[in-house]
């Protein structure tokens, strides 16, 4: 559970954004869709695999 103090002069509408940040960061809607339906390892693994594989060539094409 996600707890927000709320801080000495600040308004709703800021709290609310720390909050979101917060929510954000922990990545608890991201588990959440992940958990939805099961992923065996090996597909997680490939995945993984071409993500990086697409990370390096944008890198690379940055580059040079």
């Amino acid at each position: 559970m996600i707890i927000i103090e709320p801080q000495e002069g600040e308004n709703l509408e800021k709290m609310l954004r720390r909050y979101k940040r917060k929510f954000d960061r922990l990545g608890i809607a991201r588990e959440v869709r992940n958990r939805m339906y099961y992923i065996p390892k090996s597909v997680q693994r490939r995945e993984r695999i071409k993500r990086a594989a697409y990370r390096q060539k944008l890198q690379q094409l940055q580059q040079g």
